[in-house]
């Protein structure tokens, strides 16, 4: 990881669940909470976490059964659930000494993120999500189109150990598909590395199982009833999957009524694919400390 200059140590902090969670902190001012994506790790943030250190604390954090975060062994599919997840980073967000922080997550990581917005809202100061609609939102609509495109939703979700032989037996056919494409080669060794290790695939297999099996449950059982009140900022991709939605942002107010946001001129992965744009959209949106040079 250090070639894609990822700012701070690695430090592993145990979480209430029993998973382990791996972090990076570097910087001082507000607190902010990096969350990254399927297939992916904290590595996504390199283009993005320098230019966000200036007047912040910037935590990254491999989601519990991905990189070098670990699940408990023989968790059940509930501790990969995003109401399980985000109980762990709000427990070792305190652990690091922040208590109310702003998250930005990407894909899986903005789906823990509206969660944890959703369940912690003394917490999350202010949240910013990339390229998703809410679970149930996505599952409501979901068509022969999306199934298609995204398949992965449906062949991770299998029961074990079925998409964990498959998966294992061609990780980059179907973890890296068109990641080359976007992705900066280092950072793709290190997706790829992550792969290639059984528990990495069985915690992303967990992942998409609590997605059918707990999270959008959860999400059902919120809708009407709970709602953000943080500041939203929601980022999608104009060439990706959400760009043929018109009404990205207006299903998002349904959750976080006074969500902002617009579509970026990339795909589904905008921290590699627009990193200058998105950088942009977070500097002015997340809080940050301001100095004497400033003034």
């Amino acid at each position: 990881m250090s070639g894609i200059g990822l700012p701070g140590r690695p430090r592993d902090v145990p979480a209430p669940s029993g998973a382990t969670v791996r972090v990076r902190q570097a910087g001082e001012g507000p607190p902010v909470l990096l969350l990254h994506g399927w297939p992916q790790t904290s590595v996504m943030w390199h283009r993005i976490a320098p230019g966000l250190l200036d007047g912040r604390t910037l935590v990254l954090a491999d989601l519990p059964g991905y990189g070098d975060s670990t699940l408990p062994p023989g968790a059940d599919v509930a501790v990969s659930g995003k109401r399980t997840m985000a109980a762990d980073l709000v427990a070792v967000m305190a652990a690091l000494g922040h208590d109310r922080f702003a998250v930005v997550g990407h894909d899986r990581g903005a789906r823990c993120g509206y969660r944890m917005a959703l369940d912690h809202p003394g917490t999350v100061s202010a949240l910013a999500v990339l390229d998703i609609l809410p679970t149930a939102d996505v599952l409501a609509r979901a068509d022969a189109r999306f199934a298609r495109g995204a398949f992965h939703w449906f062949l991770l979700s299998q029961p074990a150990d079925l998409a964990e032989r498959l998966v294992a037996a061609e990780p980059e056919a179907i973890l890296g598909r068109g990641l080359a494409e976007v992705c900066d080669p280092a950072a793709l060794t290190a997706y790829a590395a992550a792969w290639a290790r059984p528990e990495v695939v069985h915690g992303m297999c967990q992942d998409y199982r609590a997605g059918f099996d707990v999270d959008a449950a959860d999400d059902e059982a919120d809708r009407g009833r709970r709602t953000i009140t943080a500041p939203t900022l929601v980022l999608w991709g104009r060439r990706g999957p959400l760009g043929r939605s018109p009404d990205v942002l207006d299903g998002w107010r349904v959750w976080a009524p006074d969500a902002t946001g617009r579509a970026l001129d990339a795909g589904h992965l905008l921290a590699e694919e627009a990193p200058g744009e998105v950088l942009a959209e977070l500097v002015a949106f997340l809080p940050r400390s301001i100095n004497i040079i400033d003034i």
